[in-house]
């Protein structure tokens, strides 16, 4: 079931603390609704996210708990306590915990038997899909799949599956890495955290606290021994806690890298086809207001559109995932002040500040549904109140791409909070302009209309 022992002294807590003081790890958004915890054994829940859990019900948001297994078989040649016994004990230690928290966290036991998640992931899946039917933003965490440990990589890979198949975004949390790892294992690109105030940590050491059955002796016979010694239980007396974005189908920068190096500065043809220029052309026709001042552009590439932006807006902000095409944007562009150039791995990293235009052209695609989940949630958080989001996609499918254009198109038609002011819709792309609630029309804005 494991590849290490508890019994282990393991990786000590300063080697991970000097590993963290020297990087600077992006924040989790923590925008969502529902926040659905789902926990191989009781424990994994309150080591790994009570504060996130903290979090989330001191702003009036929604935590629902799943807990696949009793953790009976936490300690198997215990002479005290059978199986049952522990089953119980360990179901009551959760419960104390979370009401410690808050008595508004709501816990699902499935009771699956321990060790054996992998001839019952039907069971967590459909307990999961029926907690991820309701509306609003669901975000979804769950124990690593590079834990090192059966259970946490089942767990983990049925909330991908099931995740992936809603198009609801997921993260995972370390346990037993601080363990038996090294700095070496952790995936520190894919890492974002959540800081935890004072309050909020004590909130958690004492949720710890709880789990007596884990952190003390079940008696001094033999079988009984501790199973997270003092130096495991360092590792979770932070004052931040670790999540891992799931390596999904969603095309990275390395793709792009590659693909800019076989095919030359302009790939797709941006600068020779008609096509391409049509389409610039309408893009910009369909923009509703003569000047913006500030737009953010996603997904930038070689900077053509960008080059054009700029002479509709103040202050462009352009991103692209790959430095390739970024140079050659560069190169475009210029010195020009009014434009700024960044790479940025989307969605997980995210651009500070808000902008009266968010563009989203030919990008969404790129992205798996969860990812494109997020990426949606992020840019109604980058809009102004009375900004706009004009996104526009190729409806062809590509079989590299995770997603088609139209599924990018059907998730911004069912994401919340947008109001739709254009649809152009031909057989080759789809191009749709957005708002903010109370988002009026062109001939409204400028007064020709009531």
């Amino acid at each position: 079931m494991v590849s290490f022992s508890h019994r282990d002294p393991g990786t000590g807590e300063a080697v991970w603390r000097e590993a963290f003081a020297d990087r600077a790890l992006p924040s989790l958004d923590e925008t969502f609704e529902h926040l659905v915890v789902v926990a191989a054994h009781p424990d994994d829940e309150t080591l790994g996210v009570a504060g996130l859990m903290a979090r989330t019900v001191s702003r009036d948001a929604k935590v629902t708990v799943l807990i696949a297994t009793d953790g009976e078989g936490s300690h198997p040649d215990s002479p005290s306590h059978t199986p049952a016994d522990l089953a119980a004990v360990r179901r009551r230690e959760v419960a104390a915990a979370l009401d410690h928290l808050s008595p508004s966290i709501d816990v699902r036991f499935l009771g699956l038997p321990d060790g054996g998640t992998d001839d019952h992931r039907d069971a967590i899946a459909e307990a999961l899909r029926a907690l991820l039917q309701g509306q609003g933003a669901h975000l979804v965490v769950v124990p690593w799949s590079g834990d090192s440990h059966r259970d946490h990589r089942v767990a983990a890979e049925v909330t991908a599956e099931v995740c992936t198949e809603l198009g609801v975004p997921w993260r995972e949390y370390p346990i037993w890495l601080w363990h038996w790892g090294s700095t070496d294992d952790l995936p520190w690109d894919d890492l974002e955290v959540v800081t935890l105030d004072e309050l909020t940590a004590e909130l958690k050491r004492t949720a710890m606290r709880h789990h007596r059955s884990q952190i003390t002796p079940l008696s001094s016979a033999p079988g009984d021994e501790v199973m997270l010694h003092e130096r495991m239980q360092a590792h979770f007396d932070r004052p931040f806690e670790v999540f891992v974005r799931p390596a999904g189908p969603s095309l990275a920068g390395g793709f792009f890298e590659d693909f800019y190096c076989r095919n030359g500065d302009d790939p797709w043809g941006f600068e020779s086809r008609w096509y391409e220029q049509r389409k610039r052309a309408v893009t910009l026709a369909s923009l509703p207001r003569e000047r913006y001042a500030s737009a953010l552009e996603l997904g930038c590439s070689t900077g053509v559109l960008t080059d054009l932006l700029v002479d509709r807006c103040d202050a462009v902000l352009a991103v692209d995932i790959a430095d390739a095409p970024l140079e050659i944007a560069r190169r475009r562009l210029g010195s020009r002040d009014d434009v700024r150039l960044e790479r940025l791995g989307l969605p997980g990293e995210w651009p500070a500040g808000t902008f009266d235009l968010v563009v989203l052209s030919e990008v969404g695609y790129y992205w798996n549904p969860a990812d494109l989940t997020v990426a949606i949630d992020r840019i109604r958080g980058a809009m102004d109140a009375g900004g706009h989001l004009i996104a526009c996609h190729w409806r062809h499918p590509v079989t590299e791409y995770p997603q088609s254009g139209d599924d990018v198109h059907a998730a911004l038609r069912a994401a919340e909070g947008f109001v739709r002011l254009m649809l152009h819709e031909e057989e080759d792309f789809v191009l749709e302009v957005y708002g903010l609630g109370g988002a009026r029309s062109v001939a409204a804005e400028t007064g020709l209309v009531p």
